[in-house]
């Protein structure tokens, strides 16, 4: 029964250590969807970013690769707790919570990656149409000169980054706004496992309480059955 006991800690250990290290990985990952694609051009005839692309590119794909290996370890750490599960005859309420909550943080941690995976990829795409249509307003300019049409581009390039910047800051304040909740997630996490704690060790003092509990009943029925006597006994000797 201990070495199953072991067994199931290391579990909950190995679980416990993989969902904080998603986190940590999920939150690098917001922050590079937020800056990829953002950077300024060094001025308006220089069509090479500040940070290239394409290492933007390793550094996502890397990220990425990552994070699905661990997903994967944790997948696979949710089989096995489901499976010594499977292998108990009785299991108990506290076991069956631990497992559902760790498969929520698997299913929230897998979400929240295909989401930002999603996001990075739309803005990978866009970057690259912009980009394209820098290209072609450049080939324009040098081939006809400064004309109204060539202004009418301008304009309406200003008006796209301008877009691009404004839809950059709501970015921003959305994953500030999610890297509060991911730290408040991480130390409603930490009260759950105290409560757990607390928990499991419930029934060492309830236990303790019912033996008080009994052993002040025993008393007391003792006493009663001195007392009972002793009325006997001075009622026989008060008739005598």
């Amino acid at each position: 029964m201990s070495i199953e006991t072991n067994n199931w800690e290391e579990l909950r250990r190995q679980a416990r250590q993989l969902e904080n290290e998603i986190d940590l990985k999920l939150v690098s990952f917001s922050k590079l969807g937020t800056s990829y694609g953002s950077q300024e051009y060094k001025n308006e005839d220089d069509t090479v970013p500040l940070l290239s692309s394409t290492n933007s590119d390793h550094m996502f794909e890397t990220m990425a690769v990552e994070i699905e290996q661990l997903l994967s370890k944790l997948t696979d750490v949710n089989d096995k707790m489901i499976s010594y599960c499977q292998t108990q005859t009785v299991t108990g309420s506290t076991v069956a919570h631990t497992l559902q909550r760790h498969r929520d943080i698997l299913q929230d941690c897998t979400h929240e990656f295909q989401k930002t995976k999603a996001n990075i990829q739309a803005r990978k795409e866009r970057e690259q149409l912009l980009s394209s249509v820098r290209k072609d307003i450049d080939a324009y300019k040098s081939s006809s000169g400064l004309n109204r049409r060539t202004d009418l581009y301008l304009k309406e390039h200003e008006h796209l980054r301008n877009s691009e910047k404004m839809v950059d800051d709501q970015i921003s304040i959305a994953v500030k706004t999610k890297e509060e909740l991911l730290n408040q997630r991480l130390a409603m996490k930490a009260i759950q496992t105290k409560m757990t704690t607390l928990v499991n060790r419930f029934p060492i003092i309830n236990s303790l309480v019912q033996r008080i509990n009994l052993r002040k009943r025993r008393d007391s029925i003792i006493l009663a059955l001195v007392i009972s006597g002793c009325l006997i006994l001075f009622l026989v000797y008060s008739f005598h």
